[in-house]
């Protein structure tokens, strides 16, 4: 069982999850609502289907934590049907807008190869859903996987908001190097946060988290290889 301190891991990860998405589409969501995506259909079922899982995800976590189980098998059928329409919806765009592997940037390759990883995690947490540890792991590594848009659109509102009034000439400088520390920094903490967890819980690392960490780091290398 998780030693009192961490017992609200999932529940507290949940909330930053949430959190960090609704920061970075605050442009659709509040101070840029007439942007041309707000009227694209593919991208507003999108991120409709994108807004639920999360808040989906923070609400299961936390009835967990409060041991509300019965609402939370309930909503369960509820958020695994959000989880297609995020498959879908995303799987959509990456075809409406395909121009070609070469043509892609690496981020843009590394989210297209996420994308059947996010799918498969939560296939598979589904068919466990009767071994907790093995279900909510499979859960948060899947929604690992989909951070690559949320936290590249995080760096502006996050970091370059505050820093560029106060150091104009510095922020210039290192925009791109701060960008990169900032987006893979935060990305690889959430894995690591994990294997902490794990080992706080279980001296050891838990196999999803292994292979959540294994495929993290070969679709980067795929992703910048070819």
């Amino acid at each position: 069982m998780a030693s009192k301190p961490w017992r609200s891991y999932f529940s507290i990860v949940s909330v930053l999850l949430l959190a960090l998405s609704l920061v970075a589409f605050s442009d659709n969501l509040l101070t840029d609502i007439g942007q041309p995506s707000n009227s694209d259909p593919k991208f507003v079922v999108h991120g409709l289907f994108g807004l639920a899982w999360y808040v989906l995800l923070a609400t299961q976590a936390n009835l967990v934590r409060v041991r509300n189980l019965r609402l939370h098998r309930k909503l369960g059928i509820a958020t695994f049907i959000v989880a297609i329409g995020v498959t879908l919806s995303t799987l959509y765009i990456f075809v409406a807008i395909w121009n070609g592997w070469s043509n892609l940037a690496e981020e843009a390759r590394a989210n297209r190869l996420f994308l059947p990883g996010f799918a498969l995690c939560i296939w598979l947490a589904w068919q466990w859903r009767r071994y907790p540890d093995w279900h909510k792991r499979l859960i948060f590594i899947g929604t690992f996987f989909m951070q690559g848009p949320v936290l590249s659109r995080s760096y502006d509102p996050l970091i370059v908001s505050w820093m560029e009034p106060l150091f104009p000439d510095f922020t210039a400088r290192v925009d791109e190097t701060g960008f990169l520390l900032f987006f893979f920094g935060a990305w690889i903490a959430f894995f690591v946060s994990l294997a902490a967890y794990d080992w706080k819980t279980l001296r050891r690392a838990h196999p999803v988290t292994l292979a959540g960490a294994v495929w993290f780091v070969v679709t980067w290398l795929v992703s910048g290889l070819t």
